[in-house]
């Protein structure tokens, strides 16, 4: 029996909304599901959980009239491991400003180390919620000049189809974000998934995701399939207690061989790499949430509020509270 936990996937529902936006990442999934049930070992699958949200639970009329019944209200704050926001048609403004608990609870989710992929004009949701500020960013190239007005402090790369910022990602249409649906599934259950999905679906869905984005970690290109590997789930699990012994012979190596290829790789330890994801989240957690030193520290895995605050200075040679007074007052109004 499978006893791997669930991937948890919110798709948000929202007036005016593309269903498209939703509907075609959802049946791709469902297709990466059901091809992980005949194609991969049993200790290898992970059930996919997904549901539609929406601040309440009445229909939702999506831009073709089609009601859209959501399963679950904000209100009930489920967790997520990824969340999909749709784009909006015409002006985003009204509705992105009307959703206060929907910005919260997006914060939330991010704040709880939740990816978060939007959508055309549906990047204002995550602009709107103060989680851009600093950050790169693309959006639907009709409303390009609107959203730099809108969001001055936002890095809008108008020459990219799709955007990573850590954990939050952003596509400028349907049909990238039908490119960067694949690659979470490539992320989620591996390339051999996620060629199968691509194969069967759209010949449209053609454009690799690393040939058609910016990304904040585009100076660590390399070849090294293995190391790669070793990235994104050190991003997904760093706020576990990581012993590298383990993840070493997690993926069939020694320490030592572990230790040169990634260094070969990125020019620095996996150590370093891992201390890295953690200060940039703690980061992002100071400028966006009122959690206490001690309850970030815990949240990016260290136990030790002593030591996560010495590590914290090292890296920034400042300490976690006055980097907090420095940035607060950029901080998005709640």
């Amino acid at each position: 029996m499978n006893k791997n936990p669930p991937i948890r996937i919110h798709f948000l529902l929202c007036e005016r909304m593309l269903a498209t936006s939703s509907t075609l990442p959802m049946e791709m999934l469902l297709a990466a599901e059901s091809a992980v049930r005949s194609m991969l070992p049993s200790d290898q699958q992970r059930p996919l959980d997904i549901q539609t949200i929406s601040l309440s639970s009445t229909p939702i009329a999506t831009r073709t009239g089609l009601l859209w019944q959501p399963d679950v209200t904000i209100a009930s704050k489920p967790a997520s491991d990824l969340i999909y926001i749709p784009g909006l048609w015409r002006n985003p403004r009204p509705v992105v400003q009307q959703n206060h608990e929907t910005l919260e609870w997006i914060r939330e989710q991010y704040q709880n180390g939740a990816i978060i992929s939007a959508v055309g004009t549906g990047v204002c949701f995550l602009a709107e919620a103060g989680l851009l500020d600093g950050k790169a960013a693309t959006t639907h190239w009709h409303y390009f000049d609107q959203f730099q007005k809108d969001y001055a402090a936002v890095q809008l790369k108008r020459q990219y189809f799709i955007t990573q910022a850590g954990n939050l990602y952003c596509a400028a249409s349907v049909n990238s974000l039908a490119d960067l649906t694949v690659h979470f599934i490539q992320r989620f259950f591996g390339k051999m998934i996620a060629s199968h999905v691509e194969r069967h679906f759209s010949h449209e869905i053609r454009q690799a995701y690393e040939t058609s984005g910016f990304f904040e970690a585009e100076k660590n290109r390399h070849p090294d399939e293995d190391i790669t590997q070793i990235q994104i789930w050190l991003q997904d699990n760093y706020q576990r207690d990581i012993l590298f012994p383990q993840v070493a012979s997690r993926f069939s190596m020694s320490v030592r061989t572990l230790n040169r290829r990634f260094k070969n790789a990125l020019g620095q330890t996996p150590l370093d790499y891992l201390q890295e994801i953690r200060i940039n989240t703690a980061k992002d957690l100071l400028k966006t949430s009122n959690l206490s030193i001690s309850e970030i520290a815990d949240k990016v895995g260290y136990q030790d509020t002593g030591y996560f605050t010495a590590l914290f200075k090292k890296k920034l040679a400042t300490t976690p509270n006055a980097y907090r007074d420095t940035v607060r007052a950029k901080l998005f109004s709640t």
